[in-house]
């Protein structure tokens, strides 16, 4: 019962029994992080072996061009444990698969005892139909704990997800240490208070809410999901969903002589960056602190839900748009991207950003979010950018699940499981899920909807669209009994 589904899978008769004499064969980092999974709950030391054989679990490198960057081929017989791959993060993956294929006790905390630990005999060969399979999750609106970032991450690895996209500004809220900013998170890390019920309702709960990671925190983030084949692409939204930023420094706005507090409702706020040279000088020195952190190839700049209506009324940025000879001054959000995208150019960055700059006419060579809808993705890819599908109408885990009394307080609603696992993304270079945090004050709620929805989307972006859903469904039934020894409160199947 292995989710996401192997593109081939045959059973054998047989098993191999994990006991004190078995060792491992693997590259050093793989090694570790197969003791770092087994171990605590086998408590099997799992001792280094100098070569495939009996009684040995051997994950080695092996040039295979048809299994790419993530594929793996798994053998299990009675006498050994044989994986290979083309590299490291097929490893990685071939690691999962193994310990989805061990007893489910083996996703608990602590030692289980009286367990017998064995694995059927079976042969795998297992190739990712997306090179993308990613997972936003929003700790701007609500800064959830740092180790629940790290539950977090090995939540998506188990699920074979390898991209965690965090979103760590926005207008409630400023979560990333800038050294040569300090007020960023001194100031607009901290809010008086947070919506009560719905935004509708217009009530506040009077009650602080602040936080922020620190670099040093970070990078061992980074580290740690590196490990576990996972990367950390960070977001920071510009030149909108700024209202945090502007807070701490007023001269960011658009209005330097009002003081503006760090967002206490949810929805866009209307205070954007405003244009001036020295403005951007700021924005492109976080990017250089951020791009010291992250090392992924891709940072997130956002350009999502930008109003115009500060600039159409400052006379600067209608100067500045009349110099650049655009018709409009909404079109200042392009000109921020460009001049974004060519800085992260000189750090050999590439920009990612959110469908919105379609209507700005992004460089060539970002990657676009498609999430208005599924035409979008469509739109992305006509204008010649590379898409990864994340359409509201599939990915948005934020919203309800169904339209019950019993359902949490969501942004909107419904998107069920079943249409979560339909999604047909398309040749794109991948799907992610959207876990949008306005509504997931605790990081209970945050699982509650994430799963086991994200583990439709995994599927998809593993094993490709069109899959068996009743087939799906049994063999979810089964893995939530792994959540269960992990405590995820996911939502129960209905």
């Amino acid at each position: 019962m292995v989710i996401p589904a192997p593109g081939r899978m045959v059973p054998h008769d047989g098993e191999f029994r994990l006991s004190d004499a078995t060792r491992l064969h693997a590259p050093e980092s793989v090694a570790r992080l197969v003791r770092e999974l087994l171990t605590p709950a086998t408590g099997l030391s799992l001792s280094d072996a100098a070569a495939p054989g009996d009684g040995v679990i051997s994950l080695r490198l092996d040039h295979d061009p048809e299994l790419g960057e993530e594929g793996y081929r798994l053998r299990v017989t009675s006498t050994e444990v044989v994986a290979t791959a083309a590299a490291k993060g097929g490893l990685r993956w071939a690691v999962q698969t193994l310990r989805q294929l061990l007893p489910d006790q083996v996703y608990g905390d602590g030692p289980a005892r009286g367990i017998d630990w064995r694995l059927p005999c079976v042969e795998i060969a297992d190739v990712p139909a997306y090179a993308w399979r990613g997972a936003l999750l929003d700790v701007a609106r609500w800064c959830h704990p740092l180790r629940f970032l790290y539950r977090y991450v090995d939540l998506l690895a188990l699920h074979k997800l390898n991209t965690l996209h965090l979103h760590l500004t926005d207008d409630q809220g400023w979560r990333f240490e800038v050294r040569r900013y300090p007020r960023l998170t001194e100031v607009g890390s901290i809010r008086r208070e947070s919506p009560l019920g719905h935004a509708r309702d217009e009530r506040g709960d009077g009650v602080p809410h602040g936080g922020f990671y620190t670099q040093g925190e970070l990078r061992d983030l980074v580290d740690y999901a590196a490990l576990r084949g996972v990367r950390i692409m960070p977001e920071v939204d510009l030149p909108g969903h700024t209202q945090a930023a502007i807070a701490a420094y007023p001269e960011l706005g658009n209005d330097p002589a009002r003081q503006l507090a760090v967002g206490t409702t949810w929805g866009i706020s209307t205070h954007v960056l405003n244009v001036a040279d020295a403005t951007l000088d700021v924005v492109r020195h976080v990017l250089d602190e951020v791009v010291e952190v992250f090392p992924f190839e891709y940072v997130h700049i956002g350009g999502d839900e930008v109003p115009s209506r500060e600039w159409a009324a400052s006379p600067h940025a209608r100067r500045r748009a009349a110099e650049l000879g655009l018709d409009r001054v909404a079109d200042l959000q392009g000109w921020w991207t460009a001049q974004l995208t060519e800085h992260l150019a000189r750090h050999g960055r590439r920009t990612a950003a959110w469908d919105e700059i379609l209507d700005r006419r992004p460089a060539a060579g970002t990657t676009v979010f498609a999430w208005r809808g599924e035409d979008r993705i469509l739109a992305a890819q006509h204008a010649g950018h590379e898409v990864v599908a994340a359409p509201y109408t599939h990915t948005y885990f934020d919203w309800a699940e169904h339209d019950g009394p019993d359902e949490p307080l969501a942004i909107a609603g419904t998107l069920p499981l079943e249409r979560v696992y339909g999604f047909a993304p398309g040749h794109v270079l991948g799907v992610q899920g959207q876990v949008w945090s306005e509504y997931l004050p605790t990081t209970d709620r945050v699982e509650w909807r994430a799963f086991p929805r994200l583990a439709a989307l995994a599927e998809v972006g593993w094993s490709g669209p069109g899959g068996d859903f009743p087939g799906f469904r049994a063999r979810l039934t089964a893995h939530l009994g792994r959540l269960d020894h992990l405590r995820v409160n996911y939502r129960p199947l209905d």
